[in-house]
């Protein structure tokens, strides 16, 4: 705990919700709310050369009209038949599909722990990426609260709890997900953050495994 650094922290905890906005449908309200100077932002906190890989992806997006990232959206993540990169956790985790004989899945049980309720009109699953990455959001949160609040106990709860879910969930996927975006996107902008959501990802895990 005493290599505990806020700023960093806050980066972290800023870029799982930046980046879960990155794995929703492409619109103009990317550009409109300046996503990728808050993502630059963030990861100048981080360092050099996340700030470069940040940069990169805004690159990217501005590079390429809104139509072009829909469609490559479309194949990667939709369809129409099979998605090229599927998008939810079960698929990589070989998790039988949810349905009336199977459980939802193993995720809602990390949610309900962390406090995490997801809207009932949310058409999406509840192992979606974005799902997930808003998840690590919350965790984050929580844990750089307790941190500033010095509730130790909650702190390590809610760290134990992003081990968990890393471990069991999001980390253990991210991989094969970001290798298959990366193998099939037709722009940059969905290659750049396959690889930097990738590596973020690990940097999280690596980071709790050491505290």
């Amino acid at each position: 705990m005493s290599n505990y650094d806020p700023d960093e922290a806050t980066a972290g905890e800023d870029l799982c919700r930046f980046l879960s906005a990155c794995f929703y449908e492409p619109a103009p309200e990317f550009a409109e709310e300046k996503l990728f100077d808050s993502i630059l932002l963030a990861a100048q906190r981080l360092g050099p050369e996340w700030a470069d890989a940040a940069r990169k992806l805004g690159t990217a997006f501005a590079a390429q009209d809104l139509q072009t990232l829909l469609v490559d959206y479309t194949r990667l993540f939709l369809g129409p038949v099979n998605a090229l990169a599927q998008p939810y956790g079960a698929f990589w985790l070989k998790a039988p599909e949810p349905s009336d004989d199977n459980p939802p899945p193993a995720v809602l049980q990390l949610y309900s722990e962390g406090g995490f309720d997801i809207d009932d009109e949310f058409s999406e699953l509840p192992d979606h990426v974005a799902v997930e990455l808003e998840f690590l959001y919350l965790l984050s949160f929580n844990a750089n609260r307790a941190q500033a609040a010095g509730e130790l106990e909650a702190l390590a709860a809610t760290k134990q709890l992003q081990r968990r879910f890393l471990s069991e969930h999001l980390g253990a996927w991210i991989d094969p997900f970001a290798a298959a975006v990366q193998a099939s996107a037709e722009t940059d902008f969905y290659r750049e953050l396959a690889a930097f959501t990738q590596r973020f990802v690990h940097m999280q895990a690596t980071r709790l495994a050491v505290h």
